[in-house]
């Protein structure tokens, strides 16, 4: 991907923030605001596809201390698709925009040839006051990692929501898979108030939302984005227990789970005492669980067994399980 993103070779002097490995919104000098423009594809999550579309292009707009405005969607069905579920789509996208305060500016919609569940690509367009831009790679060493929610919100719930039968087959209560399909709303795969909540209360350093790869590939990103190594405590990370269930049951690691809803915040250590009680006072949980360390410290895990390399994923674990599953 480094190799790929450096090809893109960019020259106009706007562009502040352009593609890089672990920052995931670009950033463009507008004079005095910059603008914030993000593109992402969702594919699972069929029956709140247009909801989920918006939230995921909002989080990273959020993670740059900006303010989602416009959304743009361009929606494909299958040929089989009924008018009646392309509009259940378009409703669920308006109805997310409108509980962000965000305009549903244009797009596209086609019946596709060749696919079997529809497919949104969500772009999302904010802006962000010059002397408040966050990135990724803002980490500072000697920053304390916080992290909100708990893991991993957004794969327990797809993997409930697409692979039910599985999940009992492999004998997972009926009512655990519920709650866990349920967590793609409570707490939720939106980090945008934690992340206003955030930049109005402390210095924050860096922001980044744990996504393909999960949270471990998402510290990683931070890492590398920032030039720094980093340390965690295994024990102080959060797994959710529907996802710590669901996982044992299919064999996954929840450390390498798409991990939506988890935001990553890395601020000055004495800063954090005042982030976990704002974040508490909004009723969303915070974990202190580890510190940004000198380049040459590397990226280190403390746990049950003892101190290893931070858990490398080539892959995260919810593709791995469905191209591997008979």
């Amino acid at each position: 991907m480094e190799r790929l993103l450096t090809k893109a070779g960019i020259s106009d002097r706007r562009v502040l923030l352009g593609p890089k490995v672990g920052e995931d919104a670009a950033v463009i000098d507008m004079g005095d605001r910059l603008l914030v423009a993000k593109s992402d594809p969702v594919t699972f999550a069929a029956d709140s596809i247009g909801w989920y579309a918006v939230q995921v292009n909002a989080n990273d707009v959020a993670c740059t201390g900006g303010v989602p405005k416009w959304f743009l969607a361009t929606l494909l069905v299958p040929e089989r698709c009924s008018e009646a579920e392309a509009e259940a789509i378009f409703d669920q996208v308006l109805a997310a925009c409108t509980a962000l305060n965000v305009a549903l500016i244009g797009g596209h919609s086609e019946v596709t040839y060749g696919i079997d569940r529809p497919i949104i690509l969500g772009s999302m367009l904010g802006e962000v006051e010059r002397d408040r831009l966050i990135t990724t790679g803002g980490a500072q060493e000697g920053d304390s990692i916080v992290i909100t929610k708990g893991i991993a919100v957004e794969g327990a719930a797809l993997l409930a929501r697409e692979e039910s039968a599985a999940l009992q087959a492999a004998g997972v209560a009926p009512e655990t898979i519920a709650a866990a399909a349920a967590l793609l709303t409570k707490p939720g795969i939106s980090v945008v108030e934690e992340a206003r909540i955030a930049a109005s209360v402390a210095t924050i350093h860096s922001l980044h939302d744990a996504t393909e790869g999960g949270l471990a590939t998402a510290l990683r990103e931070v890492a590398h984005a920032s030039g720094l190594g980093l340390a965690v405590e295994e024990t102080s990370i959060p797994v959710l227990p529907e996802c710590n269930e669901i996982c044992q049951a299919l064999g996954l690691n929840p450390l390498g789970l798409l991990a939506s809803g988890c935001l990553i915040i890395t601020l000055p250590a004495g800063q954090v005492p005042a982030l976990l009680l704002a974040l508490e006072q909004a009723e969303i949980t915070g974990w202190e669980i580890g510190q940004v360390l000198a380049p040459e410290e590397g990226l280190i895990m403390i746990g049950y067994a003892g101190e290893v390399p931070l858990p490398e994923f080539p892959r995260d674990e919810l593709a791995r399980y469905f191209s591997t599953r008979s």
